[in-house]
């Protein structure tokens, strides 16, 4: 005889398996012994082609726990499954007598000492395919002391399956959107208002290890400028003016040490991550850094097409973006820099900017973020 766990005890241990669903092993033991039973399982039952899975179980062996699955599932009485959260026995399904005659008893049920068995629906999210709760009775028939018993349990056994189908929901798309940002170029830094990194994609601590354009200096997120590292450190710190310079989505142009460019958007996350919260530790925004790159001849030809632009003025505007300056773009294509200025103010008029750090804000836009 196995000593039965009192309730309170037993309630606790079902909503800790609510949060770690591998302690639900522990837990149908202690529902057996509670309840009463012979053996106790967790199983999900396609109400259409009554096929069945036991995910939990105790008492009974593995060997009739794949036959159900296989064979058995198919011939159980519980053909109409009963609404949910009500405990029904053999009885309340099926005629008792017909029922000791077919397969399933004289299969499954005799052969491990059983022969009733309370049963209840716990979660229905998949309505085809609900889980199920079961309590085989050993010898002796399903009463009303071991049915009572068993409501005990079902309302907090349904809630930790509720618990753990949102926990598992969450998990799945978190880990869908972390591959998501794993596989982009840019890199993704969620930072706290003291600019510490939160979280990184897999570009972001790329971008950390070559120590060129960012870097961790005592705990905090700092780039490669001055200026950008200011407007960063006042953005962050999201109180008052910040936030509305959070809202803004600001573009920072950057240069690194190796002389590449690069540029920096800011966004909010406080709605998103923080939940009101003001743990020191909460983001409060992420900052995307890209390498400006037009990655290739048909970037350029998007960015001619998009703002008129003439074969020498594209080449002007590749030359100040992945190059430099006026005199660097006239010893780089080998014109004056009379003729760069002629083009370049062309430029600033098609494509409706004014400075040379707009344009490299522009390049970045038709960058390709899925290339590294």
């Amino acid at each position: 005889m196995h000593r039965p766990r009192k309730l309170p005890d037993l309630v606790e241990s079902i909503y800790d398996a609510g949060l770690d669903p591998s302690l639900w092993n522990e837990v149908v033991v202690g529902i057996r012994d509670f309840v009463g039973g012979q053996a106790c399982g967790l199983f999900s039952k396609d109400s259409i082609s009554k096929f069945g899975v036991t995910h939990y179980y105790c008492g009974a062996d593995p060997h009739y726990i794949q036959l159900y699955s296989e064979t058995h599932s198919k011939f159980d009485p519980l053909t109409i499954l009963p609404p949910h959260g009500q405990i029904v026995s053999i009885p309340d399904l099926v005629n008792f007598d017909e029922y000791r005659r077919g397969r399933f008893y004289q299969e499954w049920m005799r052969p491990q000492g059983s022969h009733d068995a309370a049963n209840v629906v716990l979660e229905k999210s998949n309505a085809n395919c609900p889980v199920m709760m079961t309590v085989l009775s050993g010898r002796r028939m399903v009463d009303a002391g071991m049915k009572h018993r068993m409501s005990l349990i079902v309302p907090h056994a349904s809630r930790a399956l509720l618990v753990n189908r949102a926990i598992s929901s969450q998990l799945t798309l978190a880990t869908a959107l972390a591959d998501v940002l794993d596989n982009l170029s840019s890199g993704i830094f969620l930072l706290d208002s003291s600019c510490h990194v939160v979280h990184a994609n897999a570009s972001g601590y790329a971008l950390l290890e070559a120590d060129d354009v960012v870097r961790i200096v005592a705990g905090q997120l700092v780039t490669s400028g001055t200026e950008a590292n200011q407007t960063l450190r006042e953005a962050f710190a999201a109180r008052g003016d910040a936030a509305s310079l959070l809202a803004g989505g600001h573009a920072i142009p950057l240069l690194s040490h190796k002389g590449e460019r690069y540029v920096a958007h800011i966004l909010p996350l406080s709605s998103v991550l923080r939940n009101g919260s003001e743990r020191s530790s909460d983001a409060v925004g992420a900052l995307l850094l890209r390498k400006v790159t037009l990655g290739g001849q048909s970037y350029g030809e998007l960015i001619a097409r998009t703002f008129d632009l003439t074969p020498a003025e594209l080449r002007v505007f590749l030359s100040i973006v992945e190059v430099g300056g006026v005199p660097e773009t006239s010893i780089a294509l080998g014109i004056a820099e009379t003729t760069v200025k002629t083009h370049l103010h062309r430029v600033f008029a098609k494509t409706g900017t004014a400075r040379q750090a707009d344009l490299v804000k522009l390049a970045a836009g038709f960058s390709n973020p899925l290339v590294n």
